[in-house]
C-alpha cells in the first residue's frame, strides 16, 4: 500500500468513527460509540479507573485506545502535554485534569471531524487549557522544545512513517521531557494477505511493526531510557466474536488456525522514554 492511500483510508475511517457511523474492526477491546457498562468494561480493561471515566465529557471516550498513557506519564501540575492522535479528546481531558489550570494540553489529529468533536467536548466540559490542532503526526503543528510530556494511545501504528513521528516527538519535547505511549506491536511477522489489507491497517493491525523494531525506532529518534513498562496479549475472543472483525477475517480468507496464529502475533505495549 502507498503512504497516501493509507493516510486517506485512515482519515476516512476515523471521520466516520467521529460521526458514529462505523466501528473499527480488529482494534482490541473496543467498539465505536459503545455505551453503558460495556464501554466502562472496555476502558477499565485497558487501564482507566472509575474516577477517570467519570471526569471527562460524555462522548470523549470512543474506546479507541489500548492503554492509559496519562497514567504512565505521571503528569504534574503546570506541565505542558501533547497527545499524538487525540481523537475526541479523552486522554487530553484526563491530562488537563492532571496538569491543572496552570498547565497546557495540545491534542493533534489529522481528521477534521475528530478535531471538531474534541473541540465541542472541550466546550461542553469547560476546558480552557486544552487546544486541539489539525495536523499529521509526521509534521506536528508545535514549536521545538515546547512541551514537557508526549503521550499517544494506539495511534502511531496507524502512521506509515513511524520514525518521522518519533523524530517529531523528540523535536517538540523540552530537554528532560518524557514520552509515554500505548500501542500495538508484533511478536512475529503477519501474513502478506493481512499486510496488504487496508481494512486491517485501519483496524490497528497491519500497520503494526515488530516489538523490537518499535523500541529501536524510539531510540533511533534520540530518546534515552526507552523501556517497555507493560505488555498484554491481543484478545482472541474479541477477534473471533466481533461481527466487523469476522468480516475482515472472511475478506482475507483466514482459517480458524490462521486467526489464532494472528492473535498470537500481536500485543499491546506501554513504552516510556526521555529526552536528555
Amino acid at each position: 500500500m502507498e503512504e497516501e492511500e493509507i493516510k486517506s483510508a485512515v482519515r476516512d475511517a476515523y471521520s466516520k468513527v467521529a460521526k458514529c457511523e462505523i466501528s473499527i474492526p480488529l482494534n482490541p477491546l473496543k467498539c465505536c460509540c459503545t455505551k453503558g457498562d460495556l464501554s466502562h468494561d472496555i476502558s477499565r480493561a485497558v487501564g482507566y479507573n472509575e474516577e477517570e471515566l467519570a471526569s471527562v465529557p460524555e462522548g470523549a471516550n470512543l474506546d479507541l485506545g489500548c492503554g492509559n498513557p496519562t497514567a504512565l506519564a505521571s503528569l504534574k501540575k503546570g506541565e505542558a502535554v501533547l497527545d499524538l492522535g487525540s481523537g475526541a479528546g479523552f486522554d487530553c481531558f484526563l491530562a488537563a485534569n492532571a496538569v491543572g489550570v496552570t498547565g497546557q494540553v495540545i491534542g493533534v489529529d489529522m481528521t477534521p471531524e475528530m478535531i471538531e468533536k474534541a473541540q465541542a467536548n472541550a466546550r461542553k466540559g469547560g476546558y480552557s487549557n486544552v487546544d486541539f490542532r489539525l495536523g499529521e503526526l509526521e509534521h506536528l503543528p508545535a514549536a521545538d522544545n515546547s512541551v514537557d510530556v508526549m503521550i499517544s494511545n494506539c495511534v502511531i501504528n496507524l502512521t506509515p512513517d513511524k520514525a518521522a513521528v518519533f523524530r517529531e516527538a523528540f523535536r517538540v519535547l523540552k530537554p528532560g521531557g518524557r514520552l509515554a505511549v500505548s500501542d500495538m506491536v508484533l511478536l512475529k511477522e503477519l501474513p502478506d494477505v493481512v499486510k496488504q489489507s487496508v481494512a486491517a491497517y485501519v483496524g490497528c493491525l497491519s500497520g503494526a511493526i515488530m516489538k523490537d523494531a518499535y523500541v529501536a525506532t524510539i531510540r533511533d529518534a534520540g530518546f534515552d531510557d526507552v523501556r517497555i513498562v507493560e505488555e498484554s496479549s491481543f484478545p482472541l475472543d474479541y477477534m473471533a466474536s466481533d461481527p466487523s472483525a469476522q468480516a475482515i477475517r472472511d475478506s482475507i480468507n483466514l482459517t480458524p488456525d490462521e486467526l489464532r496464529d494472528l492473535a498470537d502475533s500481536v500485543v499491546s505495549i506501554k513504552v516510556a522514554g526521555k529526552k536528555a
